[in-house]
């Protein structure tokens, strides 16, 4: 008996030695329960948070053959706030939250932010800030007690060498997900397709088209694929800077608007869908009908800051944009597109206006003259409706376009060796990621 009790002491003294309440992985309620179970011979690994120096030494302790371990750490599935954080901060539990329901509009899948997770981690590898979770990788071992105790299921313990989470777990529709939370998985399937190792699979839910994606870290190799294909761009990357891995970037179709912009401040509208809405006669307001207003409602959904509003019109920092599309589905005169972020030649003007009525109500849009599209040597440019379209296929950068054009119209944006460095990288063919 001394001899069983001394070795679970020995036992014990291998373990983290700090109780999760009943909430660790190993499923007991202390770590001495757990000693005690490892010496009656429920595993050598039966503590998750052991790593493989002490799960070889309780073996060797038993004289039993070890096993593998895999350092692990834990990632919180939601990367928002739409689950009602703002509502129930202070005092109340993220248990008894879930309990008194969600509003409309809210997230029933997401992270609620009381903090439930960071009560019962023993290692101080958690703290709460504004509702959301922050970890401290380098206290963290994987012991799952706050996973255990997080009523949404939303922690996930994963490989400590892991690099790449999706943080989102709704399983509600696309167009829900999409309208509640702005960090919210749309189960669109690009990352699934884009994965060169088949990482990547969809969690399905009950209800129509609720899926999100999910990793499978087995197979993960910790590349850029997926957060370069998603189009959402909330794939979590912590080897690259998010906001510099893109393959596509905002652009707006307009390069004027000044003139417009201060006739339609003196009116009565104040966002673009709205001038859209009443079918605003703008020709007759001498405002140009094709123009991008400049009323700002790209500007107030981009969440990088990445587009503001400069002398009337929206203006894209492609040091920031990571190719969301945001800015794309808010505007209601299609006036922002995303196009390649490899440096090829954008015509910033879509008037179909006489070229005298264009001059009148902006003065630096396209005149339609054709110059561009007659001295393009690839073929890489038409003209449709007055004004250019350029063939990005075809377009290799030449800078003839851009001799050519008296109103300098056509602009590139400028990519940092970085990116052609990260996208040869990923090894991909764009044909393998459509």
């Amino acid at each position: 008996m001394a001899k069983v009790k001394g070795l679970t002491q020995a036992i014990l003294s291998l373990l983290p030695g700090k109780d999760c309440n009943g909430f660790g992985g190993c499923g007991f309620d202390s770590c001495l329960e757990c000693a005690k179970a490892i010496t009656e011979g429920n595993g050598v690994a039966s503590c998750p948070a052991c790593n493989q120096d002490n799960v070889d030494a309780i073996a060797r302790l038993l004289n039993t053959k070890s096993v593998p371990v895999e350092d692990k750490k834990v990632y919180v599935k939601c990367n928002g706030s739409a689950a009602g954080k703002a509502r129930f901060a202070g005092g109340i539990s993220c248990a008894e939250a879930k309990k008194t329901g969600f509003l409309r509009g809210e997230c029933c899948w997401g992270c609620i932010g009381c903090g439930d997770c960071v009560n019962v981690c023993a290692y101080d590898a958690m703290t709460l800030v504004d509702g959301k979770v922050i970890i401290d990788e380098s206290k963290c071992n994987g012991c799952q007690a706050c996973a255990n105790a997080c009523p949404q299921k939303l922690i996930d313990i994963v490989p400590a060498d892991a690099t790449n989470f999706i943080p989102c777990s709704s399983l509600d529709s696309q167009d829900l997900t999409f309208s509640t939370c702005g960090y919210g998985c749309i189960g669109c399937g690009d990352c699934i397709i884009a994965c060169p190792k088949g990482a990547i699979d969809m969690v399905m839910g009950d209800k129509i088209n609720g899926r999100h994606a999910r990793i499978d870290y087995s197979k993960c190799e910790g590349c850029v694929s997926c957060t370069v294909a998603c189009r959402k761009k909330i794939i979590v990357d912590t080897l690259h800077d998010l906001t510099k891995v893109k393959s596509e970037i905002a652009f707006v179709k307009c390069s004027g608007g000044a003139l417009g912009h201060s006739i339609i401040e003196k009116s009565e509208y104040k966002t673009c869908r709205e001038v859209e809405k009443k079918a605003v006669d703008l020709d007759a307001m001498g405002v140009c009908a094709y123009s991008c207003l400049g009323l700002g409602d790209c500007t107030g959904v981009c969440r990088y800051g990445a587009i503001s509003n400069e002398n009337g019109i929206a203006q894209v920092d492609i040091e920031k944009c990571v190719g969301c599309g945001d800015c794309v589905k808010a505007c209601p005169r299609d006036k922002i597109t995303l196009v390649p972020y490899i440096g090829v030649k954008q015509a910033a003007c879509e008037s179909k206006a006489d070229p005298n009525r264009r001059m009148e109500v902006c003065g630096i849009g396209c005149i339609g003259c054709g110059d561009c599209a007659a001295n393009c040597p690839n073929d890489a440019i038409r003209m449709e409706d007055g004004h250019p379209h350029i063939n990005h296929e075809k377009c290799v950068n030449c800078n003839v376009c851009t001799y050519v054009c008296s109103r300098k119209l056509l602009t590139e944006n400028m990519v940092p060796e970085h990116n052609y460095i990260q996208h040869t990288a990923m090894e991909l063919d764009k044909d393998e990621r459509r």
